[in-house]
């Protein structure tokens, strides 16, 4: 009886070990900074399509359109670490609420000074605290998933589940902003921005119960707290993030300017919306599969299948077959991102996660924010689609930099002694 027993109960342990969408959704507590969390990130796939409309509105030029948007995304690329190592070391309620209250506030103020048609050295003036405060929402969710699920096979899931949430912001943040900027006024967008980020901010922040803890400094323990970056794997992340980001930017003002050409703006939501429905759907069956080949094997790859496809964007002259590559776009960017973000479990000390994660989400609004202003001009200054040229050169110069480094990516092994680990002066186990 007892041996029967104990089959039974290593039958059901295993099958419950198995890593999977509804055991990582059962994990307790999981829901109290999932549905807060989703709610807070939303604006942020809002913030650049609306700088971009209202700004292309009242200025009628694509390129101070693309400017004003690149300077958000270049301050909140060089801001988003610092956010992430403050909230490492102070926790993320203490860094969240103030960032949450600045953000609205120069969302508002950029909003009214495009209206007012002030000078575009005004609109970066008001861009860069914009960006520089945005919630770092995303990288602080993957760090309670990292609290909850260390050690745990759901790490790969837990990653591809936030992947997936992120598209799915990417789905409906720009059809809800290009709806508000078309069909209401040009400033809709970015005023509804600014009021979901206060609004989804301060709930998220008031879950203080699933926050990883701080560790505090005292006596002979003291913390050195070191940057992510001295990490060589997070360095080559961050250039194959930024290559992403050059997609992300280069689709944005691209399509813009294509729907504008046909006499269709409002089809610009629904271009970029297939784009991110293809990330979505990948992610979601990357999240679903077991792997055994290794991370290191499946970034270069999907990395090397995301530059062809991006390739070819500019050779699409039809909606169709735009959005068709669009999809196939989207598709390749999800395993990439899932598997860099999974890389960082195995490559990071625990206590600078938040601040590699947001590394790796900085990278992708700077390349974003450089696409964003170089696409902008090559769609003022030469052909029409001549701003898809950008995610194709961003994402060859990324594969063949994560071709050269690809040894830097390899994880140290599990229970061997790290003599300069991040934010540790002696050797530690890492464990």
């Amino acid at each position: 009886m007892a041996s029967t027993v104990t089959t039974e109960s290593a039958k059901n342990s295993s099958a419950s070990s198995r890593p999977g969408y509804g055991q990582l959704l059962r994990t307790r507590g999981a829901w109290t900074f999932l549905l807060p969390g989703f709610a807070a990130r939303q604006p942020f796939a809002m913030l650049t399509i609306s700088i971009v409309l209202l700004v292309q509105h009242t200025t009628g030029s694509y390129g101070a359109a693309g400017a004003a948007a690149a300077a958000t995304g270049v301050s909140m690329a060089l801001f988003a670490p610092y956010s992430g190592r403050l909230a490492d070391r102070y926790g993320q309620r203490a860094v969240l609420i103030p960032g949450v209250l600045v953000h609205t506030l120069s969302g508002l103020t950029l909003t009214a000074l495009a209206l007012a048609h002030a000078p575009l050295w005004a609109l970066f003036a008001a861009a860069v605290p914009t960006g520089a405060s945005v919630p770092q929402v995303g990288p602080m969710v993957r760090a309670r998933w990292g609290v909850k699920l260390q050690g745990s096979p759901l790490m790969t899931t837990a990653a591809a589940f936030e992947s997936v949430t992120d598209e799915l912001t990417f789905v409906f943040g720009p059809l809800l902003a290009t709806a508000l900027c078309t069909a209401v006024t040009p400033s809709a967008g970015l005023v509804t921005e600014a009021a979901l980020t206060l609004v989804g901010g301060l709930l998220f922040a008031a879950q203080r119960k699933t926050q990883p803890s701080v560790t505090r400094e005292s006596g002979h323990a003291r913390v050195q707290h070191a940057s992510a970056l001295r990490i060589p794997g997070v360095r080559v992340l961050v250039v194959t993030f930024l290559g992403i980001g050059s997609v992300f930017g280069g689709m944005q003002v691209s399509l813009a300017a294509f729907t504008e050409s046909i006499g269709e703006p409002g089809l610009n939501g629904v271009l970029y919306g297939t784009f991110a429905a293809g990330n979505m759907l990948s992610g979601i069956v990357c999240g679903a599969i077991a792997w055994k080949v290794a991370p290191q094997q499946r970034l270069l790859v999907g990395y090397t299948a995301l530059a062809l496809t991006a390739s070819a964007l500019w050779t699409a002259h039809s909606v169709l077959l735009l959005a068709a590559l669009g999809l196939l776009v989207g598709m390749c960017i999800a395993p990439a991102l899932i598997t860099g973000y999974t890389l960082v479990d195995g490559l990071v000390p625990a206590g600078a996660r938040t601040e590699a994660f947001t590394w790796l989400t900085g990278a992708v609004a700077l390349g974003q924010a450089a696409a964003v202003t170089v696409a902008g001009q090559l769609e003022d200054h030469l052909w029409n689609g001549a701003g898809f040229l950008v995610p194709m050169a961003g994402t060859l110069l990324a594969l063949t930099t994560l071709v050269a480094l690809r040894s830097l990516l390899i994880t140290p092994s599990r229970n061997r002694t790290v003599a300069r680990g991040v934010g540790h002066r002696v050797p530690v186990t890492v464990d």
